[in-house]
């Protein structure tokens, strides 16, 4: 009996690449990473690495008749590319869950839409839409995004209405931003959701989490949230999951309140940082799901067989890797970066709580 080997084309060679390519070799998939990047930590790990630009359609044309399926690791990856890619073989998540998440303003219409509660928000594209919006809503502080290119706390300020309004709007150096009420939050957490091909669904355990200077440093799962409300982050993110029609992974970060309402803060259309636990915690990772689902097969359901504490290793704290190596509950995954600086993410380490024998 001889096996049919397929390809999975991934854009983008970050470290949620370099994770799916690992996922996929366990399935005995080949990978093909397109990155503009050289020595970008997904390269190190697959069958094949084209470095070209996101705009150089040759390339991608090349890249797509040596794949059988093609999905991307992160959603700034230009629309354009995506729909050029759909004409040559399927891509997943689709172009339509890319362009909602890519404009905030999309994304908090879309969710809205779909019977899914966010904080109050309004569109802004001059100064003045601030203050009016302020007194409109009757209140002093608001949140203020660009709808595009935002991630780990890049691309959004807080303003008060005793700050200069156009200071305030020059520091997002945008020409569209959206507006959004202050939620008075006790935790952020996060459902991460997988659909395949069949219609399939299933969700992972909810998980809590923590930031440092709007970078997340830790995740706990499972949450330590009461049952109704897991239920009803399960519901909003197979909701959501069935809004798009997805195939593949995503995540929705969630605000918990003070009066344990759930409030939707946003989507990735893509494996999440705060489902990195499922490496160690689960039957089946969040990145084997993901390449599940986008090659045409069918998911399963997660089970968690161990309580898992997620810690980011971000900038120096990559020196801690020594003592982590030393714990047997501290399974560490490095991300192959070759430098180390403020900010930026270099793996991360599950503890896993273990039974004392």
């Amino acid at each position: 009996m001889k096996m049919e080997i397929k390809t999975l084309g991934i854009l983008g060679g970050g470290q949620l690449g370099r994770m799916s390519a690992l996922a996929a070799s366990k399935l005995g998939i080949r990978t093909h990473i397109f990155c503009p990047e050289e020595n970008c930590p997904a390269s190190q790990v697959t069958d094949a690495f084209t470095q070209a630009n996101y705009e150089d359609f040759n390339a991608l044309k090349i890249f797509a008749d040596s794949v059988d399926f093609i999905s991307y690791e992160f959603e700034n990856i230009p629309l354009e590319t995506v729909e050029f890619l759909q004409k040559h073989k399927p891509v997943y998540p689709d172009s339509r869950i890319l362009e909602v998440s890519q404009n905030r303003l999309k994304e908090k219409k879309f969710l809205n839409e779909s019977g899914i509660k966010t904080a109050l928000w309004a569109p802004a594209e001059k100064p003045e839409d601030i203050i009016e919006t302020l007194n409109r809503w009757n209140v002093s502080d608001c949140i203020v995004k660009t709808t595009r290119f935002g991630y780990d706390g890049k691309g959004q300020i807080k303003h008060n209405d005793k700050d200069d309004v156009l200071s305030s709007w020059m520091k997002l150096q945008t020409e569209e931003a959206v507006i959004e009420s202050i939620v008075e939050f006790l935790y952020e957490c996060s459902i991460i959701v997988a659909r395949d091909v069949f219609g399939n669904c299933e969700t992972f355990p909810v998980t809590l989490n923590r930031h440092v200077n709007h970078i997340l440093s830790e995740s706990i799962a499972p949450a330590p949230i009461s049952k109704e409300q897991s239920d009803l982050a399960t519901a909003m993110g197979k909701k959501l999951a069935e809004a798009v029609g997805l195939v593949g992974v995503l995540a929705l970060e969630l605000f918990v309140t003070k009066d344990g309402e759930l409030i939707a803060n946003e989507i990735a259309p893509r494996t999440h940082n705060s489902g990195h636990w499922t490496m160690d915690g689960c039957n089946v990772s969040q990145f084997e799901q993901h390449v599940r689902a986008v090659c045409g097969m069918p998911i399963v359901k997660p089970v968690q067989h161990t309580p898992v504490t997620m810690h980011n290793l971000i900038g120096g704290d990559v020196k801690k890797v020594p003592e982590y190596l030393k714990r047997p509950d501290a399974c560490v995954h490095l991300y192959g970066k070759m430098e180390a600086r403020e900010g930026r993410k270099m793996g991360h380490v599950n503890i896993l709580k273990l039974q004392e024998k």
